[in-house]
């Protein structure tokens, strides 16, 4: 193998047999469970990264189920999403992420710079409720629930608000553990089609956890529940900040 060899086959890692396929990737019937709630407002602008800027003290727990997922097959993943601008365009930023699925875990990390980390997030219904649990090595984290398709939503709106940008901060050390990425990434889903999406009563659960510190976001209020049934694309992202470059 030579030089070029590596540089024109070389897509990710393992080289022979990378642990997930080249995107973009095509997500059907993904499921969404939402409840956006209001944090203490200090606690919150320690966890943005400028040049992000916060709009309001508000979080978005997002628990989803991913059926069928480009080279990714069936998995599910839980985080939190803040609301921020940057440059006068509102966005999410993707604070924190928990998947049960390695290779949506290494191509999220490697790929845009996804938050995220092995646990055990799960969205079912039981009975009458819709309900969303995280655990991580073996303790429940975040519990919500929400009334199972109380009320239907606007699907116009729901589709605005998912077209809108979202912001990671990519990090990737160099061999010698000084940074070698340091960047706000921003990808926006595409080819979205909205097959549902309801509101109904929600509550949010966090518990304390040394290494999936979900609850240093405090749940104040919750002001919203929707759920979300949506075939969706997502693309590879852009760099839109980058921090090494002073």
């Amino acid at each position: 193998m030579t030089e070029d060899d590596v540089r024109q086959t070389g897509f990710a890692m393992p080289m022979h047999n990378p642990a997930y396929p080249p995107g973009p990737y095509r997500f059907v019937d993904r499921e969404f469970l939402i409840i956006t709630y209001r944090t203490d407002p200090v606690l919150l602008q320690k966890m943005i990264p400028a040049p992000l800027k916060m709009t309001e003290p508000i979080v978005k727990f997002e628990f989803i189920n991913m059926p069928d997922s480009t080279g990714f097959g069936h998995y599910c993943e839980s985080g939190q999403v803040i609301p921020v601008t940057l440059n006068g365009v509102a966005g999410g930023y993707v604070h924190s992420m928990y998947l049960d699925d390695h290779p949506p875990i290494a191509a999220g990390r490697e790929l845009w710079g996804f938050p995220k980390k092995l646990g055990d997030p799960e969205l079912r219904v039981h009975k009458d409720t819709l309900v969303g649990t995280l655990d991580y090595s073996g303790t429940r984290v975040a519990t919500g629930t929400m009334g199972f398709k109380h009320r239907p939503l606007d699907t116009s709106a729901v589709l605005r608000s998912m077209q809108s940008a979202n912001f990671l901060l990519k990090i990737v050390p160099h061999v010698d553990g000084t940074q070698r990425i340091c960047e706000l990434v921003q990808y926006n889903l595409t080819d979205i089609n909205i097959k549902g999406a309801w509101s109904g009563p929600g509550a949010l659960e966090l518990h304390a956890h040394a290494l999936a510190p979900v609850a240093a976001l405090p749940v104040l209020e919750v002001l919203s529940a929707t759920h979300i049934l949506a075939d969706l694309t997502l693309p590879y992202g852009s760099v839109v900040y980058d921090y090494l470059n002073k």
